[in-house]
């Protein structure tokens, strides 16, 4: 059986993304260690449409290969789920985009045999899969900057999720990753 884990950054003040879908922010406090080692896992990755547009802009690029290359590495090789039901095709090594009954696919996906699942951003796939009960782990990466507005993490959730804190690390930039399990 598969688990599927939301790697996600927040600021202090819960905002995943600043105004105008800024995310300048999180990459001033970049924990490419720990990046580096996630994508060691093997993890197929999941991202909405707008997620992906954002990644496959940077990770096959030569500038990543020089700033980041162990994740440039993991992101360009690793399986890639992209769900939209506007893109026909994606273009990424290694992806594909799933259109449809996105949540009963995921549902199916995690009864078989096979790599875990990591949703990397995404917010309304993120909610839509915590309100169906899917996530088995949320991995919030806290950096120490509050936005004045922006999008809230977990902003279209349909009900009170209630979790439990299984493990934290705090890193020198002053980011503090914090592990949750569902609590039971």
């Amino acid at each position: 059986m598969r688990r599927l884990t939301v790697f996600n950054f927040m600021s202090l003040n819960g905002y995943v993304k600043g105004a105008n879908e800024d995310i300048s922010w999180a990459h001033s406090r970049p924990e490419n260690d720990y990046g580096a080692d996630m994508l060691k896992r093997g993890d197929t990755l999941l991202f909405g449409r707008k997620t992906y547009e954002l990644m496959v802009r940077f990770w096959p690029t030569e500038e990543a290969k020089k700033s980041a290359p162990e994740i440039a590495e993991g992101m360009n090789q690793a399986e890639k789920i992209v769900f939209s039901r506007t893109l026909e095709k994606v273009e990424w090594n290694n992806a594909r985009v799933m259109k449809d009954n996105v949540v009963e696919e995921i549902r199916k996906m995690k009864q078989t045999s096979g790599n875990n699942l990591t949703i990397l951003g995404s917010g309304s796939i993120v909610s839509q899969f915590a309100g169906a009960g899917l996530i088995d782990e949320f991995q919030i990466l806290v950096h120490p900057v509050a936005l004045n507005q922006g999008s809230p993490f977990l902003n279209d959730i349909n009900n009170t999720l209630e979790l439990k804190l299984k493990d934290s690390k705090t890193f020198k930039s002053g980011n503090v990753l914090m592990v949750y399990e569902p609590a039971e």
